[in-house]
């Protein structure tokens, strides 16, 4: 798991920064309800998405577990950021009419307790929006890494907690069904041969910590022959889902 703390300052703009915050934000809005006057940003992280959900008419709550990622939003939401766990959120039951988690459920060794807490929280017809098949989402777009890696991802993405029809199953179990669906790019974060390398390296890509680790041996060997080692292939293009009641 990464250490957020440490990595809080750089985090931003190793992930796309604004232009990717900004494209993050449109795709949520396009799937929020019109007129959805309170939204809790669960594992907000610094905010910089958070921030852009925050309007006039809506009240928004930022959650993080992690006390430097918390440190950086709290200056882009004054008085709208809480220290909390995803899984015991400090939000009364039926108070939210809308639920965002962005890059968190694939993180997870099981989602069914961040579903089940976003499900208590949120108010009947209330909507549940979460990104699914994360790791899935560099390969929607065509390239050379795509198809070097392809046999050994397919192998290991099937068991992602974030995987789509997992996670609507377990929202079905808490009253939730899907009603709506949106892709977004995630801007700047379309890695080259040599950051795949470094990531697999260092235990950041999950369906190569459970494999073979020849296998892997092998998959970096494949990826330090690719031509333009440093050149960046195409963006990640992540998917959102809205599940409601």
């Amino acid at each position: 798991m990464i250490d957020y703390d440490a990595e809080a300052e750089g985090y931003d703009a190793s992930r796309g920064g604004e232009a990717r915050a900004a494209a993050t934000a449109e795709a949520v809005e396009r799937l929020l309800p019109k007129g959805t006057s309170s939204l809790v940003d669960v594992a907000c992280g610094t905010g910089i998405v958070t921030r852009r959900l925050a309007r006039l008419e809506r009240t928004v709550l930022g959650v993080d577990r992690s006390r430097g990622m918390a440190a950086l939003a709290s200056p882009r939401l004054p008085r709208g950021v809480v220290l909390g766990d995803a899984t015991h959120l400090p939000i009364k039951s039926a108070e939210a009419e809308a639920v965002v988690l962005i890059w968190l459920l694939h993180l997870l060794d099981d989602a069914a307790p961040v579903i089940a807490e976003c499900a208590r929280v949120l108010r009947a017809g209330g909507v549940l929006v979460t990104t699914v098949d994360k790791d899935e989402a560099a390969f929607a777009v065509q390239s050379d890494v795509a198809a070097l890696t392809a046999s050994l991802r397919h192998k290991h993405t099937a068991l992602a907690s974030d995987r789509l029809e997992r996670v609507v199953t377990l929202a079905a179990s808490r009253g939730l069904s899907m009603v709506g669906d949106t892709t977004f790019a995630g801007i700047g974060q379309g890695w080259s041969p040599r950051q795949w390398r470094e990531q697999i390296a260092g235990g950041q890509v999950s369906w190569c910590r459970e494999a073979d680790p020849a296998q892997v041996a092998k998959l970096c060997r494949a990826l330090s022959s690719l031509s333009g080692q440093d050149a960046p292939r195409p963006d990640p293009l992540y998917r959102l889902i809205a599940l409601s009641s």
